[in-house]
């Protein structure tokens, strides 16, 4: 018999979405509001009961229930990242208190606008489970959710990096890793970290924060935050300044010596962090902008020899002050760390209009390699994702479909840039083509060579900020670091480049550690960097090979010469 249903009994098609899981609303739904059911939302009387042929039989294939069970606890784990795998976040808020609409068109940059913020703070080097209080840089990942897209800054507590030649960044993360024949970490075996750094000298203003007392911060509250990459601001009339951002801890700084993070707990930093905003001591920073003019930016290398697109150098506040432009702060938990904070995906290249790019060459690899890794790690569609998506007062709309977990698949649109049913355009707020450098000539095969400014900022940092106490620290960590390196001549080569920066340290270094280092670099050649500094035209090229002639030419290492702007 057939069963012809009226229209007072069939569902209604319209509130079909009505049936749909809420995020929001399941993210703050206590247990005793929940029922326990499969992935398929069928009820199960016991999570712990299994369908057996008979009381003492073999399991049955058809326990769906079971069978799932298994296969999600089987597949629960995505891949940690490749770098920044240990972490901790939170949300907040971001405000702008002093207007930067003079530099940027950015809707966030407006007196008064306040975003909602997610922080993801980590580690680099270590892996999931690794110690918060390792002697390491960390991550201090900002995604802004403002009315134009989601706005992600994705800086470190230090103002500076190891390198700024971008195809040097796997291998130096590969020397924070395990060794692949004895599977032994740094802690153990510092020799490949030591290796790098001594064929690599343009890392040495990091090295000396890393083993300085900024090495450990105690726990993510009590540091600074710094983009260490420049970007571009456009403001309404189309001009254009270089711009790097700083976040400033109200808390304060605090470190961690060797002995005390000896003593600290593995979570030390994630539970710091949690239970401070669990208390309502809702830790925040100052946000701030240094800004050079295109012109600045050709002088800063033509008189200073610093360089706007090079990762390791930095630019001195007492001429290039910070100008503060808002706050933020923390003041809520996850909820459920996995899909708040592991699931977080902070990418350079998430950018709104009036924030640009520049021509810095490790930043340019970033804007590809971050969302690429959040593909492989979380698929696709990682965007859709409630922690990612992006929070704006219109519907918005692309071709970019299916793909593994589409929740959001823009419905029956038609997928390709129709006539018929035609999409919505927004008016060009930034003319690109006028806010570039203006690039021109030959391709040129490009690698840094080592030069004598490159050791200006670190000789600073040893002779004029850091106290004697801080000086005999960093002696004291350097040395027992090496310690752990099984290879001498790596050590003398490392206590070579240090003298470059003060002899008085590469002293104190060659008493610490019993090993007579070379009495600078003229004298050595590098295989990952060319040495310009070499006495011997031999000793300059990186590993024997010869520079490229177009790049030599110009002798510029990589900075925007005068002529470079329009």
């Amino acid at each position: 018999m057939s069963f012809n249903a009226t229209q007072s009994q069939a569902p209604d098609a319209r509130k079909n979405g009505d049936l749909y899981r809420d995020y929001v609303d399941d993210k703050n739904a206590p247990s005793q509001d929940t029922l326990y059911a499969a992935s398929n939302g069928a009820p199960i009387a016991h999570p712990y009961e299994s369908q057996r042929a008979g009381e003492n039989g073999p399991l049955l294939l058809q326990d769906f229930h079971l069978i799932d069970l298994l296969s999600h606890f089987d597949r629960e784990r995505i891949p940690e990242r490749v770098v920044h795998a240990k972490g901790s976040g939170a949300h907040g808020f971001y405000r702008t208190t002093d207007s930067l609409e003079d530099l940027s068109l950015a809707d966030v940059f407006k007196p008064g606008k306040t975003v909602p913020i997610t922080i993801r703070f980590s580690t680099v080097g270590g892996e999931m489970g690794s110690a918060d209080c390792a002697r390491d840089p960390r991550g201090f990942a900002m995604k802004f959710r403002t009315e134009e897209g989601n706005w992600d800054l994705v800086a470190n507590n230090t103002p500076v990096f190891f390198l700024r030649d971008p195809a040097k960044f796997p291998h130096f993360i590969h020397t924070q890793k395990r060794h692949p024949a004895t599977n032994l970490g740094a802690a153990d075996d510092s020799t490949m970290f030591w290796d790098y750094l001594s064929q690599n000298p343009e890392s040495v203003h990091q090295v000396m924060v890393l083993m300085g007392d900024r090495g450990i911060p105690d726990g993510y509250r009590y540091m600074h935050g710094y983009s260490g990459h420049t970007f571009k601001l456009v403001n309404a009339q189309g001009e254009w300044v270089y711009a790097q951002f700083h976040m400033k801890s109200k808390q304060g700084t605090r470190f961690l010596t060797n002995d005390q993070a000896a003593t600290k707990g593995p979570d030390y930093s994630q539970r710091d962090l949690y239970e401070a905003i669990e208390r309502g001591e809702y830790p925040g920073w100052d946000f701030a902008v240094q800004t050079v003019t295109p012109k600045q930016a050709e002088e800063m290398w033509e008189k200073e020899g610093i360089n706007v697109f090079d990762l390791t150098h930095v630019w001195p506040q007492g001429k290039y002050p910070l100008r503060k432009v808002g706050e933020f702060f923390l003041n809520e938990n996850a909820k459920n760390y996995f899909a708040e904070v592991e699931q977080a995906a902070f990418s350079p290249s998430h950018l709104v209009p009036g924030i640009e790019p520049s021509a810095d060459p490790v930043l340019q690899s970033r804007l590809f390699s971050y969302p690429d890794t959040h593909r492989h790690r979380l698929g696709t569609n990682y965007a859709q994702l409630p922690v990612n998506a992006p929070r704006v007062p219109y519907r918005f709309a692309n071709f970019q479909r299916n793909g593994a977990m589409a929740f959001y698949n823009q419905g029956g649109r038609e997928n390709y840039l129709s006539s018929i049913s035609p999409i919505n355009f927004r008016k060009r707020a930034v003319d690109a083509d006028a806010t570039h450098a203006h690039w021109t000539g030959e391709m040129v095969t490009f690698l840094s060579e080592i030069r004598p400014e490159d050791f200006q900022a670190p000789r600073a940092l040893w002779e004029k900020v850091w106290d004697e106490g801080a000086r005999s620290r960093f002696v004291e960590t350097v040395a027992g670091n090496m310690s752990r390196c099984g290879d001498k001549e790596i050590i003398k080569r490392q206590i070579g480049i240090f003298r470059e920066v003060s002899d008085d340290m590469a002293t104190r270094l060659e008493k610490a550690t019993g090993v007579q280092g070379y009495p600078g670099i003229k004298g050595l050649r590098f295989n990952g960097s060319h040495n310009g500094m070499a006495e011997e035209k031999s000793l300059r090229a990186a590993n024997g090979q010869e520079q490229s002639r177009a790049w030599e030419a110009k002798n510029n290492n990589g900075a925007p010469r005068a002529g470079t702007h329009h």
